[in-house]
This record gives structure tokens, sequence and C-alpha cells, in this order.
């Protein structure tokens, strides 16, 4: 292996890094809410939403997401409506078809492990909230959603990984992030393999990170995992006899 061209190349899929990570917080950010709209709407009972919500999981996670990139970003400019609607400044842009690609796929697979942790909040506590005079928008966002996002957080964390990995198919649409990038320098030089193993360290090192903070954030939100201060203590006093 080429160790100094393996640092030119490092340098130059690190200067690509901003837009990778612009294209997946925004995309993650985008399809949470999306996701946790189509989860109230699965399980609200209502027949309407129910279905919308049913029907939107069964096309956006039953078709591949390089499919979805290529209809919104080359099939939408195809019809005049669109072409001279306010959303064509939007829309001819790569940057925005790759997020709204990937805002709609990442929602349709995020809603489903949301309501699965809406789902998994007993119900006693339900009517404990509400037996102590809250109103259902409290409940809501005081004891439902709380023990939801713990419930959820494993699965969603997942999600968010495969995300940051998706992100390397805004490529195809002449996005220059680090996998772009990476094409990019293959073609120029025929040197696959240097570039791909830092390519991958790259996309691995984002994920290690993402991995500790979600892992963070879950041991802050389940005190079980937490030990308690005066075990601590006798622990050390212990130790120290």
């Amino acid at each position: 292996m080429d160790w100094e061209f393996t640092r030119e190349t490092f340098l130059s899929l690190i200067s690509a890094l901003p837009l990778t990570l612009a294209l997946a917080g925004t995309s993650i950010a985008l399809g949470a809410i999306l996701a946790l709209a189509l989860a109230l709407a699965r399980t609200s009972g209502i027949f309407a939403l129910d279905w919308f919500a049913r029907a939107y999981v069964f096309v956006f996670r039953g078709t591949p997401l390089l499919v979805q990139i290529f209809l919104i970003y080359y099939g939408l400019s195809q019809f005049p409506a669109v072409r001279e609607s306010l959303f064509w400044p939007v829309l001819r842009e790569p940057f925005w078809c790759a997020v709204i690609a990937l805002t709609l796929n990442n929602a349709a697979y995020a809603s489903e492990i949301i309501r699965g942790g809406l789902q998994s909040v007993p119900h006693g506590q339900v009517e404990a909230a509400r037996a102590c005079g809250m109103p259902r928008l409290m409940v809501f966002r005081r004891v439902v959603l709380p023990l939801a996002i713990r419930q959820a957080l494993p699965g969603y964390g997942n999600e968010m990984i495969s995300m940051i990995k998706s992100t390397s198919l805004a490529s195809i649409i002449t996005l220059m992030e680090v996998t772009g990038v990476a094409a990019r320098i293959i073609s120029e030089t025929y040197r696959a393999i240097e570039v791909f193993v830092v390519a991958g360290f790259i996309y691995l090192a984002i994920n290690f990170l993402l991995t500790r903070l979600v892992q963070l954030v879950e041991f802050k939100l389940n005190p079980h995992l937490r030990q308690p201060e005066n075990a601590a203590a006798a622990v050390i006093a212990g130790d120290a006899r």
C-alpha cells in the first residue's frame, strides 16, 4: 500500500465529510418528524390515517432507495407542471432531491420502530397519569413519548447508522460526498483498494461515534443501567476497608 497516496486520499475524502454529514443529519432530523407523524397515524385508530400510513410504509419500504432517488431527481423534472411550480428551485438541486429521497425512505422504516415504542408503553401508566388529572397532550408529552423513545432507541440507532451509509447513493446524482469523491479519485488513478479502504474507514469512524452517542443517550434515559450513588459509595467504602 502506498502510504503517501493513502494520506492524500484521506485528505481529499475528509474534505467531502461535511456534505455527507449534512445529508445524513438533515435526512435523519426531517425523517424523525415524519416518522413520528406516521406512527401516530398508525396508532390513531382512524381508518383513513391508518391505511395512508400503511400504504406509505409499504411503498417506500418495498422499493429500493436508489430507485426513489432516480425518480425524484430525474423523474419529477420531466413534468412541465413541476418545472413551473414553486417547488422547482428545490427539486432541481441534487442536494435537496437526495435529502427528500433519504427522508422519505428513512421515515418509512423509523415509523415502524417508533410505533413499536408507542405500543410498548404500559397502559396502566397512561391510566395512572390520567387519574392524576393530566390532559391527553400532557400524558403523551410527559409519559408516553419519553417511554416510547426509551424503547425505540436501540432500533432507531440502527436506522440512523443505515441512513449514514445510504448517503453514499447520493453520489449517483452528481453529489461529491465521500463516496462521490472516492469514485472520482478511482477514475483518475485506477487505484481502488487504497481509496475504498480510506472511504470505509471514514464511514466506520462516523458510525463508531454515532453508536457511542446513542449508547450515552440510552444510558441517560434508563435509570436501571446507572449504578445508584449510595450503592457506588458503599462499594468504594468497602474497597477502602
